[in-house]
């Protein structure tokens, strides 16, 4: 096959592989990230303290991440042609890639959002910070540098699920590896195939590690920003009091 040949079909199936992993990716940080903020702040200690909802959430990830993604997608297949209308192509695959992302995500948020120092969430409640504010102006954005990695491994996970996707009817590399490199012995445009993946995971690791990196560089986590916004909206009220006394 000549590279005239292989070009369209190379073209193709890079563009169904970037549909497929992107929006499935959106779906999976959409869904992911209260999930496994909800598995922080349920768990033991925790600002809204529910162990049995904590161990029913985990329960549900833990089978999802448990399950391997070929089984899930065949597990999947009635659900996919209810949402989608078919079960196969790349709006097909989209689905059980989102779900089948969703626990990964969701566990690599609750890791993330562990590491935030605790002396910051008291220190935000001591001065009458709610839930949603520790939430919002502490757990997120200390943990911003991390859920940007963890993102990036998601992305990269995807990418790797999307080939399987792929040898299933769902399209992209995964397919055009399988149909033409392996079932009618292109090796030529199945290594191509491998080179673009390589490449393509390179590029998004990288640019994951230099969001990351340049965050962290900026003062690491946000370190004592919330407290400090808190303070400054009571300062006002303080400065009033002093005048009237």
């Amino acid at each position: 096959m000549t590279w005239s040949e292989m070009q369209p079909l190379l073209s193709q199936a890079c563009s169904e592989t970037l549909t497929m992993v992107l929006w499935s990716t959106l779906i999976a940080v959409a869904a992911g990230l209260p999930l496994g903020l909800l598995l922080v702040v349920t768990d033991r200690g925790g600002l809204v303290q529910n162990v049995v909802a904590n161990k029913a959430v985990g329960q549900v990830v833990n089978i999802g991440r448990s399950m391997p993604f070929i089984i899930l997608m065949v597990a999947l297949m009635s659900f996919t042609r209810w949402v989608t209308g078919t079960t196969i192509g790349t709006t097909a695959a989209i689905v059980p890639l989102a779900i089948g992302g969703i626990p990964f995500f969701a566990r690599l948020v609750e890791t993330a959002v562990r590491e935030v120092d605790h002396g910051l969430v008291e220190a935000v409640q001591s001065m009458g910070g709610n839930t949603w504010t520790v939430v919002r102006k502490v757990l997120i954005p200390e943990a911003l540098p991390s859920l940007i990695a963890s993102t990036t491994t998601t992305l990269i996970a995807l990418i790797g699920y999307s080939a399987m996707a792929g040898t299933v009817g769902g399209g992209g590399l995964g397919d055009l590896a399988v149909r033409y490199g392996y079932q009618r012995f292109e090796t030529q445009l199945m290594w191509i195939t491998v080179a673009i993946l390589a490449v393509v995971i390179s590029l998004i690791q990288f640019a994951g590690d230099f969001a990351a990196r340049s965050l962290y560089s900026r003062g690491g986590r946000s370190g004592p920003a919330p407290r400090l916004r808190l303070l400054k909206a009571k300062e006002p009220a303080a400065a009033d009091v002093g005048k009237v006394a």
